[in-house]
């Protein structure tokens, strides 16, 4: 959503923009940390699960503590809510700052089920107030190296994106809990955006997964996912997600095939391998990417630049990770084909 020249005028006399900040965790502090160092903006208040943690973080960080996210939309005098919360509450918290004629930005995914996720654009772009969502994927050095060496492929077949994070013991924690996570696909769905972005629209997944232990807990042990995916371009991809303490070793593998070669990336170097001819890749530095995000939100909201992300591109990566847990669900093919439909 673009803002008019009137508006970014009125963002510039507004300056510096008071920043509501919804989360005390690691995304939350990196956050803050962006905000010191641009004096565009300002952080005013913080909410984290209670108001102890929130008064904790703000002896490091500064601002008003709150002990809910509701009291901290309530003010009037923000501008803009930063939510690096819980995955299962941003849908609610967007959807309040975002009636509080308030402008969001979100970390990846901004709501748990796409049709919730589509009502809160639409409702961002009915107050036009920024909507963003997050993907600082985009902003890696892995994914500057993917985009930059597929079309030395020659033609793309086919790719194989492997995320697997081992745990030991496996954490007690959100990110363990479907509930609060959300289907694996969605709540790391980062790892099909990476795909989407590049790769443009899914033809059809087919999809397989498992959880340990397998009877219903709050807490799952480990985690393993596979899809299938089918672009409308006709690529074949098998992206494979897993963590916890069924695994033993951590891989992170970006391989992609064409008729020039094969690429392959990991987070910390990569090869393309054409026959004949191995060339080395240097894979840029993964530091500094929310400081990078925020940056570009606030060269946005007061300077009117583009940002690197259409928040309709995510909420497509939404549809496609619940036509993925549809599929296990049916242990059937879903297709979605051109209109984002399933079937």
């Amino acid at each position: 959503m673009a803002l008019t020249g009137d508006r970014v005028r009125e963002m510039l006399r507004e300056q510096p923009i008071r920043v509501g900040l919804v989360g005390t965790g690691f995304v939350a502090r990196w956050r803050s940390q962006a905000l010191l160092g641009d004096e565009r903006a300002e952080l005013v208040a913080v909410a984290g699960r209670d108001w102890q943690s929130s008064h904790e973080f703000t002896q490091d960080w500064g601002g008003v503590p709150y002990g809910h996210w509701q009291e901290l939309v309530d003010r009037p005098d923000l501008d803009l809510i930063l939510i690096s919360s819980v995955n299962h509450h941003r849908g609610a918290i967007a959807q309040a700052a975002l009636e509080q004629q308030k402008h969001v930005v979100a970390e990846y995914p901004l709501a748990l089920i796409s049709a919730q996720a589509q009502a809160l654009l639409s409702l961002a772009q009915q107050q036009q107030r920024l909507l963003h969502i997050a993907h600082i994927e985009l902003l890696g050095g892995l994914h500057q190296a993917f985009v930059d060496h597929l079309p030395h492929l020659g033609g793309v077949s086919d790719l194989r994106y492997c995320t697997i994070n081992p745990k030991h013991p496996a954490p007690r924690r959100w990110t363990y809990s479907i509930e609060q996570f959300g289907f694996p696909f969605i709540g790391a769905l980062s790892r099909l955006h990476r795909l989407i972005s590049v790769l443009g629209q899914v033809e059809s997944v087919t999809a397989q997964a498992r959880f340990w232990p397998e009877t219903q807990v709050e807490y799952y042990q480990a985690c393993l996912c596979k899809a299938q995916l089918q672009f409308c371009s006709g690529v074949f991809a098998d992206v494979i997600y897993g963590k916890g303490d069924r695994f033993l070793v951590k891989e992170h593998l970006l391989e992609a095939r064409g008729v020039g070669g094969v690429l392959r990336l990991t987070p910390d170097e990569g090869q393309l391998d054409q026959g004949t001819h191995q060339q080395s890749i240097a894979i840029g530095s993964r530091r500094g990417l929310f400081a990078q995000d925020t940056r570009r939100v606030l060269d946005y909201l007061c300077q009117g630049r583009p940002l690197y992300l259409d928040p309709r591109s995510s909420l497509y990566s939404l549809t496609v990770a619940e036509a993925i847990r549809l599929a296990v669900e049916r242990d059937a093919p879903v297709r979605l084909g051109y209109g984002d439909r399933l079937q």
